[in-house]
């Protein structure tokens, strides 16, 4: 992708301009945007011409008073029934999550030539219908937008009036689009004790499969699970990939780790179908592998999500939202978030960027519920001096607090940014890939030109959607990580204010320099981190190089949030 840039006229201030695809964001294959292909789309779902239901049309001389009330009849029994007039009438039903809260339904209609009445109910209430003059086959594209997320029949019938007779097909439609439930910090795996999985490291090129739907109180059928996944004991340098599928070593990645190193990073990431996720070790050394549960994604009424422009709701450095002064080894200090910074009263969970800074021992922080006891999971691990940030998904208490704890024995700072909010009455709904999606790399070459280094103190303005002037999507989920690095610095995540025509027209205005960070490094680190940020109203998002010296960039696209 696009890089060694600050804010440049015209098209070459970024990668080009991301394919529509699928949901109608990034489209690649084999991982590497600009060369063509697609990302998958929604899932199908499908219910083939066999399982329609033919009776006699009500009213019809082949069968008055029969009416659709058979409609229930598996296909075998109406064959048995023996339909009348066209025994050919068939439906063939398949639909398509084609945003968080729609559906594209494709639906044929085979028989003899006849004139037909179409309807479709949605399964919410809303129904619609068509008459239409058959020769024998109709094809036909209907979409529709569901209020809420959730699952639905969708019952299509059709009335033949010339031959008297009435087809029936139902099929199960589960939105693309979830939302999301707090979960107590709880530990599901543990290969140094053997929780979840089997006592030992995780080889090199390997994976491990965790249960998630079903264990630990989240329940079965989740469509996505947030998890805090650790890295540590680690024989050599790799990277880890959290999937909804077994096979495959992916080109993305949402967590690096180097010898001997600890850390973590959270996770979204779909389960699959029968309730597991898998973790991969994409380096050739064994490591040991800690995922804690944090909150999970279903196709249900829960929370959706709002995101903000990061706010900093504490800040130990400066006094900012508790008193000024490290954190004492093992002390915490509450957060007041509810009613403050744009996050609302009633709000049940805050998305943050949780920076541990001049630590004068290595540790953990851990981030809670205000009024609850300390879990005993991490959010965040450290060393000594390391300023380290991670992404973090907390619920509010009922105070409208959070609350965050030292687990170092000796004194910290702590900085606290707040970058979006789940509630109740949010209707922004995650729409989850199979797995991390690279969409930028400066190391490599993109777009026909060759990839370089983001340079110091700019910033890559990065194109996600296709829709150029008014995205539709609420938010992106993406895994940033930063390499080959020379000094110390951090990295800012943030929308651009800018539409592509903007930047196409050389009238785009130069971005505020944001403060706060998503990424933080020292020389010759590599560091990733969970980033969710808006992309404004037209999928612009800023990687803004905060430090002195050049860095290479990489991004991974994890999920986007969606409110149609």
């Amino acid at each position: 992708m696009a890089a060694s840039v600050g804010l440049v006229s015209g098209p070459a201030v970024a990668a080009g301009p991301v394919a529509p695809a699928g949901h109608g964001v990034a489209a690649t294959t084999g991982g590497n945007p600009g060369k063509g292909g697609s990302l998958p789309g929604g899932k199908t779902f499908s219910s083939p011409a066999d399982r329609t239901v033919r009776t006699p049309l009500a009213g019809s001389a082949s069968g008055a008073g029969s009416g659709a009330g058979s409609a229930a009849r598996t296909g075998a029994a109406a064959q048995a029934q023996g339909a009348v007039g066209d025994a050919y009438l068939a439906i063939d039903l398949e639909g398509r999550g084609t945003t968080a809260h729609s559906i594209e339904l494709r639906t044929i209609v085979t028989g003899e030539a006849a004139a037909l009445d179409i309807s479709i109910d949605w399964g919410d209430g809303a129904k619609d219908q068509v008459a239409v003059s058959s020769s024998g086959s109709d094809l036909r594209y209907t979409k529709h937008q569901y209020a809420k997320v959730g699952k639905y029949a969708v019952t299509v019938t059709v009335k033949d009036t010339t031959n008297g007779v009435q087809a029936v097909n139902r099929l199960d439609f589960v939105t693309t689009g979830s939302e999301y439930t707090a979960h107590a910090p709880t530990r599901l795996l543990d290969t140094r004790s053997g929780l979840g999985a089997a006592q030992a490291k995780v080889a090199g090129r390997s994976s491990v499969a965790l249960k998630v739907g079903g264990a630990a109180q989240v329940p079965a059928g989740v469509s996505a699970v947030v998890l805090n996944v650790t890295a540590t004991n680690a024989a050599g340098a790799g990277h880890v990939v959290v999937q909804p599928h077994s096979y495959g070593f992916d080109e993305g990645s949402n967590l690096n780790y180097t010898a001997g190193q600890t850390v973590a990073n959270q996770v979204i990431v779909p389960v699959g179908e029968d309730g597991f996720v898998h973790l991969v070790n994409g380096g050739w050394d064994s490591v040991d592998l800690i995922a804690d549960v944090t909150g999970y994604f279903t196709a249900s009424a829960a929370s959706g999500y709002t995101t903000l422009s990061p706010v900093r709701a504490a800040d130990t450095r400066e006094g900012i939202g508790t008193a000024k002064g490290q954190v004492p080894g093992y002390g915490s200090f509450g957060i007041d978030v509810a009613g403050r910074g744009g996050v609302p009263q009633g709000a049940t969970a805050v998305a943050l960027n949780l920076t541990v800074t001049n630590p004068r021992a290595a540790g953990h922080l851990t981030a809670y519920p205000g009024g609850q006891a300390a879990p005993t999971t991490s959010s965040l691990n450290f060393s000594a001096g390391q300023t380290v940030a991670n992404s973090v998904i907390v619920p509010v208490g009922p105070d409208g607090k959070i609350t965050v704890r030292n687990g170092s024995w000796d004194r910290a700072d702590v900085v606290v940014d707040v970058v979006g909010y789940y509630s109740t009455d949010s209707r922004s709904a995650l729409v989850a890939i199979a797995g991390p999606y690279r969409v930028i790399d400066t190391r490599k070459d993109s777009w026909g030109r060759k990839a370089g280094p983001v340079q110091a103190r700019t910033f890559l303005p990065e194109r996600f959607d296709s829709d150029t002037t008014n995205s539709d999507k609420d938010g992106w989920v993406l895994n940033t990580t930063v390499t080959n690095t020379t000094g110390a610095g951090f990295l800012s995540v943030t929308a651009d204010p800018n539409t592509w025509p903007d930047y196409v027209k050389g009238t785009a205005v130069t971005p505020q320099r944001p403060v706060s960070s998503s990424v933080n490094w020292t020389p010759g680190a590599t560091v990733p981190n969970l980033v969710q940020t808006s992309g404004g109203k037209g999928g612009i998002i800023d990687f803004w190089n905060q430090g002195w010296q050049d860095i290479d960039l990489i991004v991974d696209l994890i999920a986007w949030y969606q409110t149609v």
